[in-house]
């Protein structure tokens, strides 16, 4: 027989209900693991969700009223229950970051890697610009992969963004790690996808390039591998204490002065040579694409602005700029550079990514939708792999050895 809750109720259930809420909130934005060794009623460390539960109830009398006349049975502290609103605030934020890209373009970065109870992990982080011209990275999601094949990964990564009403035809960038099973060109992950929607351009991770280009100069070069050796080495001698960093950037400073007063130039031997190998890490549509991509800079009053490369760029983006749209553009980008350049405010930008904040704030993205829409494309291009490789970093900490085993037993 059911029993009708009074107002009263009603009220201490809804009160119970928003702290454990606010209590699963918290842990969720810090990352944290919510279960303890010993949760038992006499453990001095319960866990971080009893005890920040317990540390509201001491602090709050009202909450302490509500928590202290709960029956046993009907605490909402079980792991079950937190599973379940850890998922609904999942769907819920998930809605919010599919409103927020608004059936736009996107890029996607993608990372697999074990967790701990040894089952291969697949984390997706979208990429794109939102309405306000801003870079935006949210993490979509973590799923378990039986295999990690290229064609089980597009499986996945179909699975995930159909999940969400996302489709690989608004696909404009990838981003993964080194792997083959990511990067081949004949079987790899990239290139099932680039079969499928051509302009979803694969460039790999900026940073990773860096690593390489100076691990294969140093290989080649001995001065180059003895050079980064001092480095390092000076780096941790001089780092690890505060007088000698002033100590060292003094004597930097001296020598400095006294090479510019003598008219010394400094040999970029080594810069150049990095630079070269960078070059050839690249293939020629992708090294295409990122030189006139480069041409929307409007750092040095728009120095590097070429409408020709301009227009070449957009026709990287077929979909997205029809032969009609070719002719309009270059129409809005010889009014587009005069009226940038004759903007005070609009000169002092450092880079493409300002820019597309100033041109919303202005409500130029209006009056130039095409040259807009360039912008953002060359923004989506992911650049740096990082974010969807802290998915990972962060998981070690909330699904660790500890949490295994209850799952396991449970």
């Amino acid at each position: 027989m059911l029993v009708k809750q009074s107002n009263q109720d009603k009220i201490e259930y809804r009160v119970q209900l928003n702290v454990i809420v606010d209590c699963i909130r918290f842990l969720l934005c810090q990352g944290l693991a919510f279960y303890g060794h010993d949760e038992s009623q006499g453990s001095s460390d319960k866990g971080n969700f009893l005890e920040v539960l317990q540390f509201l109830g001491d602090h709050n009398e009202s909450i302490n009223e509500v928590l202290q006349k709960v029956p046993k049975n009907c605490k909402l502290t079980h792991p079950d229950i937190q599973k379940d609103i850890v998922n609904a605030i999942a769907r819920e934020t998930s809605k919010v970051i599919i409103k927020d890209l608004n059936n736009g373009f996107f890029s996607i970065l993608v990372d697999e890697s074990r967790d701990i109870s040894m089952k291969d992990q697949m984390a997706l982080v979208l990429h794109y610009v939102n309405k306000k011209g801003i870079i935006i990275e949210p993490f979509l999601g973590i799923v378990h992969v039986a295999s990690t094949t290229a064609l089980s990964l597009k499986y996945a990564i179909e699975c995930l963004l159909c999940e969400h009403n996302l489709s690989l035809s608004n696909l404009c960038g990838q981003g993964y790690d080194r792997a083959s099973n990511m990067q081949g060109d004949i079987n790899g992950l990239k290139t099932l996808i680039l079969k499928e929607n051509k302009s979803a351009f694969y460039v790999h991770c900026f940073a990773y390039q860096l690593q390489l280009t100076l691990v294969a100069v140093a290989k080649n070069h001995i001065n180059i591998a003895k050079f980064f050796y001092v480095v390092s080495n000076l780096v941790t001698v001089v780092g690890g204490s505060c007088k000698r960093q002033d100590a060292f950037r003094d004597v930097q400073f001296a020598k400095i002065k006294e090479d510019l007063e003598n008219g010394v130039r400094r040999s970029g031997q080594v810069i150049d040579m990095e630079l070269q190998e960078l070059k050839n890490r690249f293939s020629e549509s992708n090294t295409d694409l990122l030189l006139c991509m480069a041409c929307l800079n409007p750092s040095n009053s728009f120095a590097a602005f070429d409408k020709e490369k301009l227009i070449r760029l957009a026709k990287f983006y077929p979909s997205d700029f029809h032969r009609t749209n070719i002719l309009a553009l270059d129409s809005q980008l010889q009014n587009y550079i005069l009226d940038m350049r004759n903007n005070d405010f609009l000169l002092e930008l450092q880079g493409v990514s300002e820019l597309a904040e100033k041109l919303v704030n202005t409500r130029k993205h209006e009056t130039y939708p095409l040259v807009y829409l360039l912008v953002k494309l060359a923004l989506t291009l992911p650049v740096a792999t990082a974010i969807v490789e802290r998915s990972f970093s962060a998981m070690k900490y909330i699904k660790n050895e500890l949490r295994n085993q209850r799952e396991i037993s449970g």
